[in-house]
């Protein structure tokens, strides 16, 4: 018979939090009855289900660390943090996937700049959970020999996930992920030094770190010899906007192209929205009808709110 789990006052305060703003029926924790001894962030689940949102603790190593860690994700959603979306296909099933897993991976590396610091600030992070969270990266990677070039990837990313994680507290594992990983440890400082340059305060500041990470990782992968992912085309990122630029047309704040890759909902021709400022696609759009020269002028000429709002694209406010 499993070990009946019952979070903390902290992780409880936390929950009701979150569906005191969930607006779909109430969100509930439940728990599997793995134990590995480590922990990652892919140790717990989600679903929609009839009267609410279900997060499944899968692995019980530290179930108030996970689930804290998951209810921290809901609840910048529910604040107004920009969110991802993956309108386009590069018409081959398995890469997409592919794309979409390293694109979200990368999403949540940002996300956990604001997630890891809330859960230190509420002791949810300790020495014991540290040590777990090493276990956790040794379990993911294998040590890098010579020639060894396969999980490149994967290491960059699982390491600069650890910095972030282990913020001022990295010179205790430090000397373990430098003789296990020493090319992909020091990429990931490398990178990790000029991405996290500014404190996370603010949605808007959030989406700047997300378009500004999918930058560095391309050029990382690039330096490697390896194809760059291309996130600011293919993810869809929310676009975040002050009240003077909602006023403004169109044209003033995005370009629309057309798209050579397909939609995932089986358009063929489709148009993606790249905000000027930062080249990030903003959102993702059917052809109009009639596809005419007269019908991109009408919606360059729009209004950005009305043109967002009348279309359903999510959008942010910038204070």
């Amino acid at each position: 018979m499993s070990e009946k789990i019952e979070l903390n006052a902290t992780v409880q305060k936390l929950l009701a939090e979150v569906n005191d703003r969930y607006p779909d029926g109430s969100v509930f924790v439940q728990f599997g009855d793995q134990k590995t001894g480590y922990v990652r962030h892919d140790q717990a689940s989600q679903k929609v289900l009839p009267g609410g949102l279900f997060i499944t603790v899968n692995d019980v190593t530290a179930p108030d660390y996970t689930a804290s860690h998951e209810l921290l994700h809901l609840l910048m959603l529910l604040q107004g943090f920009p969110q991802i979306f993956f309108s386009l296909s590069l018409g081959n099933a398995q890469l997409d996937e592919q794309m979409m897993i390293m694109a979200t991976d990368l999403y949540d590396v940002a996300m956990h700049r604001v997630v890891v610091e809330v859960q230190r600030q509420h002791g949810l992070i300790d020495d014991a959970i540290e040590a777990a969270y090493l276990k956790g990266i040794q379990a993911t990677l294998t040590p890098e020999k010579d020639g060894d070039n396969d999980e490149r990837t994967l290491r960059l990313l699982t390491l600069l996930d650890a910095l972030v994680f282990y913020g001022d507290h990295l010179d205790q594992v430090a000397p373990t992920l430098t003789a296990a990983y020493p090319v992909a440890f020091a990429a990931a400082q490398k990178l990790h030094a000029a991405w996290a340059t500014k404190p996370v305060d603010s949605p808007f500041e959030m989406r700047r770190q997300i378009v500004k990470l999918f930058r560095l990782f391309d050029e990382q992968m690039q330096a490697w010899g390896l194809p760059a992912l291309h996130n600011n085309d293919f993810t869809t990122l929310t676009p975040a906007l002050s009240e003077r630029q909602l006023r403004l047309k169109v044209r003033q704040v995005f370009e629309i192209f057309h798209s050579d890759m397909q939609s995932r909902h089986g358009e063929k021709d489709v148009y993606v929205g790249i905000r000027r400022n930062d080249r990030q696609n903003s959102f993702v759009l059917p052809a109009p009808h009639p596809n005419t020269p007269d019908a991109f002028v009408k919606w360059y000429d729009t209004p950005v709110q009305t043109f967002l709002e009348d279309r359903g694209i999510p959008y942010l406010v910038r204070k």
